[in-house]
């Protein structure tokens, strides 16, 4: 018996640290929370800044909250094309010699010499979920992600496990126009 869980597309977005948050918004700026996210403890913000990259500027991206011990861009692959900037598909977190760009606030810029990554697709799970599925933190798994029109199955998901997830996979804005996938989608892990 396979379980289905939900898949959620993320879209385009930056995480701050404290430090980046003033000089971009301010001295003593802080994240004000516009909505939750599906993750406990995540949420979108108010606030919005500019990704500028050799080629384009993307402007509005939202800031993902809470802050961060380093600053990260999240974008589609789509998006590193056009901002002309290198995004390596990196799990959230490793950024280390990941693409560079300037971002730009109200109050200030801030030139990340890296940062930029396109996420590599996962889904979070709790440890309870790991032991139903039989997957440990870090497996790779392929997903059939179900749609009315343009079902497909995702190689190289990883699996991350942590007591503060909550079960869905993330996928990024390419992925989810690759699979039409709009509204509520779900997928299951499949076997190859």
């Amino acid at each position: 018996m396979s379980k289905k869980f939900i898949v959620e597309t993320s879209a385009r977005h930056v995480h701050v640290t404290k430090e980046d948050l003033e000089t971009l918004f301010g001295k003593g700026a802080q994240l004000h929370k516009k909505k939750d996210l599906s993750q406990p403890g995540q949420f979108a913000t108010e606030e919005r800044v500019d990704i500028v990259g050799p080629k384009k500027t993307i402007a509005g991206v939202s800031i993902l909250g809470p802050e961060r011990k380093a600053t990260q861009v999240e974008i589609s692959l789509t998006d590193a094309r056009s901002l002309g900037v290198a995004a390596p598909v990196r799990e959230s977190g490793n950024v280390e010699g990941s693409g560079a760009c300037k971002l730009v606030g109200p109050c200030g810029e801030v030139e990340l010499k890296e940062g930029v990554i396109a996420a590599k697709r996962h889904i979070h799970m709790q440890p309870e979920d790991a032991a139903e599925f039989g997957k440990k933190d870090k497996d790779i798994v392929a997903v059939r992600v179900e749609t009315s029109e343009r079902s497909l199955i995702f190689e190289d998901v990883v699996i991350r496990v942590s007591p503060n997830f909550r079960l869905a996979m993330h996928i990024d804005t390419d992925e989810a126009n690759a699979a039409g996938a709009s509204g509520t989608v779900y997928g299951e892990i499949v076997e190859l």
